[in-house]
Order: C-alpha cells, then structure tokens, then sequence
C-alpha cells in the first residue's frame, strides 16, 4: 500500500517522534507527515528538531477535538494513532485524562477514518493482557485475553475493543500492534530506564520498586518503528500483530546494568514502596510478526543497546534537566 500523507498522532512524543524520525530517515515516498500533539508534559518540540519543514508539520492539539481531527484525517493516507496517556503511577492518581485520551480520542479518530476511508493503525502495549507468572515460559498472543490490570491497560483494552468493533461493523481498514516496553532516546524522565539513567548523572541514587524481580520485555524504539511501519504497509485488514524482540529482564537487573555502564556499583540504589498492582512480568510472542511480515529486531544486545540510550541522555542534558526535578518531586510526593 503505498503511503505519501500520513497523521502520526503523539508524535512528539518518545515513541511517536522516533517513528517520524524513522519515516523521514528511510523512506522518502513518505511526502508529507502531520504530527498532531497536545504538547502534554510528555510530548516535546524538541523531539522533533532538526527535521525537514516540507515533511513535517507540527498541529497542536487534542485527539479529542472532533472538528480539528475531521480536518486533519481528510488530507491523509493513514492514521497511526501513538497519542496516548501512558504513564500507570500517573492512571493509579487521576484515571480521568487516560479515560477521555485514550478511549475518547481513539473514538474521535476512528469515526473521522471511517468518514474518509483512511487507514487507520492502533499503537498499543502488550499491558491489556494483564501478566504472566514469573516462572515458566508462558508469552502472550495475538489471542491472549485481555485482562488489563490498571487504568492505563484498561483505557488502552478499551480502545483496542473499539478498532475491532470499527473493523467489523464499519469495514474500517485498521490493524493494533501490541509492544513490549520500548527504551531508547527521546523518552521522558519518569520512565524507568531513562529516570535511572538520569538521576545518575544527576547525582541522585536510582530507585527500585519492591524487590526488582518484576519482569519486562525490552524492545528497542527503532525496532518497533520499523515493524509499525511494515504493519501498517503489509499488514493484514483487521489483524494483530505483538511486537517485541525477546529481551526479557527482571528490573532489577536492569537496573544493575546500567550501574554497571555507569561505573557505579550494583548496589548503589534504593528500594521503594512497590507501585499498587504492579504486574509480575511481560512477555511477547512476536512470531506472526516475524513470519508473515519478515520482521526480525536489529538491537539484539541489549547491553549495547542500554549503553547507546545511556549515551544519549548524557550527551544531551538540555533536554532533560529542566523536567527532571519536577519528576522526582512527584515521586517523592508518594513515597517513589
């Protein structure tokens, strides 16, 4: 299918912005690209710095604006929808801006791509299936049940029932992709590896829920820009597809190794009082992914991969000082 004028929704966001760098990195037939951002806490100009004005237009704005969506779906090829509330200590204080972002404005979307036929892609988190024990081999499916276990996960299950609704009742030409967690550059400080990282070079000891044997499945950004990409170009109508690169790791040993590329000792942290709910462990078969569309992830090593990010937030401290100590004021409000 090909694709010149695409709306990447949150895409100054981490996430949402990698995939426009991507974008405007490999594939010039991409003419036209129309970032539509709330410019939230989470979401940065910044991230977008540096990229062609005759490619990419910056809209500021609410997915939950009708008019304003209607306007913007009607010049594209396809929606890939990133906008998202998706931070879950942030959903456990006030679930209410997760509700009306991630369930109201999918909706508003999904109604504008069926009013113009526009294809429409679901960015969304492995989170919906709720967790697997920590023991066994047991990884989550395209046909995992849902059973999401905090506000978050539930907006985010709740607008990925509405897709395969739209699908059904609507013939919409709409895929979701379900990701492990992503690491990389661009991501805000009240992430885990990039607070960790942060609060280092900051001269702040690092921070573990509980005992750290919780376990998430790691996938680097650009490697979840590039299967987006291929679901969105080859996918199958009405599909989902799991997106993650086996990298499985308990927190705590994340935690260690990045003390370690640091040149701090792995003991050189504090434990916290565990987050409420918090899910044991994630983990994606990402088979059909690989088998229908050819997908295979280029960062393997994910020591190397830590060492690159780690880089990042070191050799660009202007972009995170300034939210930093906000971030670690709301954590220490409770007790994080």
């Amino acid at each position: 299918m090909t694709m010149q004028r695409l709306l990447v929704t949150g895409g100054a966001g981490f996430i949402g912005a990698n995939f426009v760098r991507y974008l405007v990195a490999q594939h010039p037939e991409v003419r036209k690209i129309i970032v539509l951002d709330k410019l939230t806490y989470a979401g940065n100009r910044a991230n977008l710095a540096g990229l062609p004005a005759d490619r990419v237009q910056l809209v500021v704005g609410d997915v939950c604006d009708a008019p304003l969506v209607d306007r913007l779906v009607a010049q594209v090829d396809a929606v890939v929808h990133y906008a998202a509330e998706s931070h879950n200590d942030r959903s456990l204080v006030d679930p209410d801006p997760f509700v009306q972002t991630n369930i109201l404005g999918t909706y508003t979307l999904l109604q504008a791509c069926r009013k113009y036929d526009v294809r429409f892609h679901q960015i969304s988190t492995d989170e919906v299936y709720g967790d697997l024990p920590l023991t066994g081999k047991a990884a989550f499916t395209p046909t995992s049940r849902y059973q999401p276990s905090s506000p978050y996960s539930a907006t985010k299950a709740s607008a990925d029932l509405l897709v395969g609704a739209w699908v059904r009742s609507f013939g919409l030409r709409a895929t979701i992709s379900n990701c492990s967690n992503n690491y990389g550059p661009y991501q805000y400080v009240e992430k885990f590896i990039p607070r960790q990282i942060t609060n280092i070079l900051s001269g702040r000891r690092p921070k573990l829920y509980g005992t750290g044997r919780n376990v998430r499945d790691w996938i680097h950004v650009a490697d979840h820009s590039w299967a987006v990409w291929l679901i969105l170009t080859r996918g199958r109508i009405g599909q989902t597809y799991l997106i993650g690169a086996q990298g499985e790791h308990t927190n705590r040993e994340v935690l260690e190794m990045i003390l370690t590329a640091m040149g701090q000792p792995k003991g050189a942290y504090d434990q916290v009082r565990d987050r409420p709910g918090h899910d044991q462990r994630y983990a994606i078969d990402a088979s059909k992914l690989r088998e229908e569309l050819g997908w295979r992830p280029q960062y393997t090593d994910f020591a190397a991969g830590l060492r690159q990010t780690i880089a990042w937030y070191r050799d660009h401290p202007e972009w995170w000082q300034a939210a930093k100590a906000r971030v670690e004021a709301a954590y220490a409000r409770h007790g994080q």
